[in-house]
């Protein structure tokens, strides 16, 4: 079954899978071997983080979503939530954002560890927020 819907960012997504291994292998080789690049990152920096398909695009959650990640024809979406671009701004300069989203261009190397410092940063972030709805 295909699923096709505009998700939070207006950009229509087709679905055929409810798993990241299934939205992955979608993709031309060249672009999985970049999805997995970024999944590995993802994971290797949010070790106790889930995996899950929302909106349409891979999630990774940890007391709350984390980061998100998707493909498409010409780049890699990564969506880490606009707290999470803020303290990277700088770093960001090179490549096309807008409100808690990165495009990372196909034909250029992904930023891994731009993406990996990203990622822990977002980690901390929900880690402080979960503590401080326990002490409510």
């Amino acid at each position: 079954m295909i699923s096709i819907f505009m998700n939070k960012y207006n950009l229509m997504i087709a679905t055929t899978s409810d798993t990241v291994d299934g939205y992955i292998s979608g993709f031309p080789k060249d672009t999985q071997d970049i999805l997995q690049q970024i999944r590995a990152t993802i994971k290797s920096a949010a070790p106790d983080s889930t995996e899950l398909i929302k909106y349409g695009i891979p999630t990774f959650v940890l007391h709350g979503n984390l980061v998100h990640f998707g493909g498409y024809k010409n780049h890699i979406g990564f969506y880490p939530a606009p707290s999470g671009m803020t303290p990277f701004e700088y770093e960001l300069e090179p490549y096309k954002t807008g409100k808690g989203t990165l495009q990372f261009p196909l034909n250029k190397p992904l930023p891994l560890d731009l993406i990996l410092r990203i990622v822990k940063f977002r980690v901390e972030q929900n880690m402080e927020k979960a503590q401080k709805k326990r002490k409510i």
